[in-house]
């Protein structure tokens, strides 16, 4: 074997280890008790009040074969999202088989124990605003690290074969109080962190009909067969390669430069989300930890942008890495609990983690 095969081999069983084991890099550096703090801020339960989800609280410790109000919501709530039956049959209140079936489902693919049981973190996290797109049109990834990657790709694993992609922000489909150049300047941030670490570049065009992506703010029933529901229930969607649409929820309460102070019960960070939905854009799936921008839930009042090593690790696989990729642009926040949320910057040892992926994609491509 030669020398140099030796090494690569040798780089790879270091990277292998650094993913099979990442919380003792996460948190080998930090004192005892501010683990402990991050953790606490990290994992409080927030009550979000919505008019789509209705009170999916007072059903927390249904037993199977409970007969409840409310059981029926929940079905069509887990429906929506592709866990229960086909859409032709009518949704009784019996708590069955078939829901406890759909409840596994949901905590696996999003991270959570699996009890088939409706348990306080599970309902709060049904509970929550999220991504439109289904968690379960998606296939796994096809790495064999199953121990340590979450991501997941759209059914086809479907990806742009471009390396330059033009984006239009529709000038009649908007909210009033946000200004054109308030949307471009997130759109610009957002597309910013998915261009940074793969050979792909954005440019915003002002020719709506021949861009590749083209994004939007629309209410209710809009034509794509995925209508919004209003505040705090689907902040958004979007649509797998090459489709390319991109659609927010009007009816939020969106806000720029994390000005929560707007509404503050009610406001939505329009990068966060957008960031999220620009993942499936590229043919990203929901990812099932809960830090990754690719996680389908966000509370209001929350900033999530930074791409952790999950999300980068699905991208990368499906576009390599960006040949000009900074260094310096892979620090960890000072803040990386902002609003008693968890949010998207680096959290530490990420910064290792990105350093090696990038080196793996070098030594083994």
């Amino acid at each position: 074997m030669s020398r140099s095969l030796i090494y690569r081999y040798r780089a790879l069983c270091f990277l292998l280890v650094l993913f099979c084991f990442p919380q003792r890099f996460a948190t080998r550096n930090l004192p005892e008790a501010e683990q402990e703090s991050s953790t606490a801020k990290a994992t409080q339960i927030i009550h979000v009040s919505n008019n789509t989800w209705h009170d999916f609280y007072r059903l927390v410790n249904v037993q199977v074969g409970s007969h409840v109000s409310g059981v029926s919501e929940l079905k069509r709530y887990l429906h929506r999202f592709g866990y229960v039956g086909d859409g032709s049959e009518s949704f009784s209140d019996v708590f069955d088989g078939s829901l406890k079936s759909a409840i596994s489902l949901y905590q696996e693919n999003l991270g959570l124990p699996i009890t088939g049981r409706l348990d306080t973190s599970t309902v709060t996290l049904m509970s929550l605003p999220r991504c439109g797109v289904s968690d379960t049109h998606m296939i796994v990834n096809d790495d064999g690290i199953h121990t340590t990657a979450h991501y997941t790709y759209i059914n086809g694993k479907p990806k742009w074969n471009r390396d330059r992609l033009t984006y239009a922000i529709s000038k009649t489909h908007k909210v009033d109080y946000l200004t054109s150049e308030d949307v471009k300047t997130v759109a610009r941030r957002a597309f910013s962190h998915w261009a940074s670490v793969i050979p792909v570049s954005f440019e915003e065009v002002d020719d709506f009909t021949a861009a590749d992506l083209k994004i939007g703010f629309y209410s209710g029933d809009h034509g794509d067969g995925s209508p919004f529901d209003g505040v705090l229930g689907i902040l958004a969607h979007a649509f797998a390669p090459d489709n390319g649409r991109l659609h927010f929820d009007a009816g939020e309460t969106w806000v720029v430069d994390d000005d929560f102070t707007r509404s503050p019960e009610l406001a939505v960070d329009l990068e966060s989300v957008a960031t999220h939905e620009i993942g499936h854009l590229l043919g990203l799936g929901h990812s099932s930890q809960e830090s990754a921008v690719m996680y389908p839930s966000l509370s209001p009042r929350t900033k999530k942008v930074d791409l952790t090593d999950d999300d980068v690790a699905g991208v990368l696989k499906l576009y390599g890495p960006n040949p000009k990729l900074r260094l310096d642009s892979l620090t960890q926040s000072e803040d990386p609990i902002q609003n008693g949320s968890v949010s998207l910057r680096f959290l530490p040892g990420n910064f290792i983690g990105y350093v090696l992926l990038v080196v793996f994609f070098i030594l083994f491509r």
